[in-house]
């Protein structure tokens, strides 16, 4: 056995925080090894990283924390829920959410035409030219598409005044973003509104994505919170060895969750009951730690920036899709625009 490390209190940066606390006890070790796994996947020369991000945390001030990550390659791939795309849109559009309470009177900020999302406010009539603006977009598309093929036509029209956007950043990258369930949101309702000729197969989002995971030397997975975007991914996993590929579950894994397993929810699932799936490696390194995502993401993500990822896939979508390795230059890889 080792000895638990108590924490100085020194001048350190975050990054020399987090490896301290990664020596102490309780979920600030979680957090402090959820740090040393993401390291080592950003050593990994031949990985594909994929984050699943559930809930709202758009709304919760986590936008740039996510583009940045894209950017700088310290995750390759983004499964999401719809909600999260589309406050990145409404925000990289030029509008913002505020400051609020979870105090206020419901009823009040309904007749205001506010919207809450607990303690963060958003305007009604703001969100709604979004939903027209987006059906506008939609009307013009034609074709039967995955959701990513879809978020990227969205991507390439949208009138940009903020480019720390999840959507836009993701492809500048070449970062496929996938959103499984995307009714399930006010993209969902654009699209009830648009004179549609595109269709969206999300069948074809399981076909991509486990194209994408079984043709990858080695996989690790980043979960903030659970849901659609987490198990999405978990079941690639399953998915490519019903298709006759060799899948051993992902190498790495780390979430970041206040969900409980004991009541059979599965965000709150753990890994290691995800290895009695084969959805996680028996030998892989993982980690869960129970904290608010609002608080855990950014001190990782700010424990990172100093770290330069070395090697990143480039995805080549033809018929068969194709994963090269190369040496990360965000000049080089985002040159889209």
């Amino acid at each position: 056995m080792e000895p638990t490390e108590p924490i100085e209190v020194s001048e350190k940066s975050i990054s020399e925080l987090l490896l301290a606390m990664a020596k102490t006890g309780f979920q600030g070790r979680k957090l402090g090894e959820a740090f040393e796994i993401w390291l080592e996947m950003l050593n990994e020369e031949r990985i594909t990283i994929l984050m699943g991000v559930s809930g709202a945390m758009v709304p919760a001030g986590m936008r740039k924390v996510i583009s940045w990550l894209i950017k700088n390659r310290y995750i390759d791939v983004l499964v999401s829920t719809g909600a999260n795309l589309f406050h990145d849109i409404h925000e990289a559009m030029g509008f913002k959410h505020y400051l609020g309470s979870e105090y206020a009177d419901d009823y009040h900020l309904f007749k205001k035409g506010i919207d809450r999302i607990h303690n963060v406010f958003a305007y009604e009539e703001e969100f709604n030219r979004i939903d027209y603006i987006l059906a506008d977009i939609i009307s013009e598309l034609d074709g039967v598409m995955s959701s990513r093929q879809f978020i990227e036509e969205i991507a390439k029209r949208i009138e940009v005044k903020d480019k720390n956007s999840i959507v836009i950043s993701a492809y500048e990258c070449g970062v496929p973003v996938f959103c499984p369930a995307i009714a399930d949101s006010s993209i969902g309702i654009a699209a009830a509104l648009a004179d549609r000729r595109a269709v969206i197969d999300t069948i074809r989002d399981v076909e991509e994505l486990t194209d994408l995971v079984a043709v990858s030397e080695k996989t690790g997975v980043i979960y903030i919170g659970g849901g659609v975007p987490k198990n999405f991914i978990q079941q690639t996993e399953v998915v490519a060895r019903l298709k006759g590929y060799k899948a051993g579950g992902h190498e790495y894994a780390i979430q970041i969750t206040t969900d409980m397993p004991q009541f059979g929810g599965l965000s709150g699932c753990t890994f290691e009951e995800g290895i009695s799936w084969g959805k996680i490696s028996h030998r892989g390194k993982k980690v869960q730690v129970n904290v608010d995502a609002t608080i855990g993401l950014p001190l990782l993500a700010h424990g990172l920036q100093k770290v330069k990822r070395k090697i990143c896939p480039i995805f080549i979508w033809d018929e068969e899709l194709k994963i090269e390795y190369k040496p990360f230059n965000y000049v080089s890889v985002c040159q889209r625009f």
